[in-house]
């Protein structure tokens, strides 16, 4: 690897590769429809977070963006392919290098309240997103079958209040007794997923001409629920793997 120039070693574009692929299966495998903004719901943003924050910017932008890419055109959306790999590939890269340029002005009590302030706020977006937007009947859509629904489920809208709940209590007490500045890690996802939310606004609402607005707050959900699964995950994976914290 030059420096000055960043490129990838033959290690990493295995890895590449890989996430590449986990990002595209995630995003295809498992898809729900809501009737009510007629967008669909997917877990691929989980895996972008996922590959951003174990491998760093550059492996996060590339499997995320080409990786979103392809489950687009997989799934027959190929008019948003250009603009995910775009939007994706940014997301990715932004969250890769944010959470590996944590300020250290702050104290472990002053992380503690910010990270504590993260889990209130993103306890109470999944609990009031997901019962506006997510609670009621929606059609569930497993793999490629996306002319017919799996299921058809009705989720009450108090489920989403204790997800939230839940979400908020995991992450204030990770901080106050394991890692105080996971409030970073959490702020760097709302960045970088705030890309993806406004990214495509902007090409539904200009270049679709569509009307977007309606899936702005399901976007927001898919951060959501993206941050929330990809957190415990890659804290699961330094565990079992610690070699692989700094590396990248």
């Amino acid at each position: 690897m030059e420096r000055g120039r960043r490129t990838l070693s033959p290690h990493e574009a295995a890895i590449t590769a890989m996430f590449t692929a986990l990002v595209c299966i995630a995003t295809i495998s498992f898809t729900i429809y809501v009737p009510q903004t007629k967008g669909f719901f997917n877990i691929g943003e989980a895996m972008v977070y996922i590959t951003a924050l174990l491998f760093g910017p550059l492996i996060g932008a590339v499997s995320g963006g080409a990786g979103s890419m392809l489950a687009d055109l997989i799934l027959g959306y190929s008019h948003y392919a250009p603009a995910t790999l775009i939007i994706k590939g940014f997301e990715g890269g932004i969250v890769g290098l944010l959470t590996r340029k944590r300020p250290k002005i702050a104290s472990e009590r002053e992380w503690k309240i910010v990270t504590s302030i993260m889990g209130v706020f993103l306890g109470a977006a999944l609990g009031i997103i997901g019962a506006t937007y997510y609670s009621g009947s929606v059609e569930l859509y497993l793999g490629l079958s996306t002319e017919q629904s799996t299921a058809i489920l009705n989720v009450p809208f108090y489920v989403w209040y204790i997800l939230g709940g839940l979400a908020a209590s995991a992450i204030i007490l990770s901080g106050l007794l394991v890692e105080p500045e996971l409030g970073w890690t959490v702020i760097s996802i709302i960045l970088g997923g705030s890309i993806m939310v406004t990214g495509y606004f902007l090409y539904e609402q200009f270049l679709l001409g569509v009307l977007a607005y309606a899936e702005v707050p399901v976007n927001i959900g898919q951060m959501t629920i993206g941050l929330i699964v990809s957190i415990p995950v890659v804290r699961g994976i330094y565990r079992y793997l610690p070699s692989l914290r700094g590396r990248y």
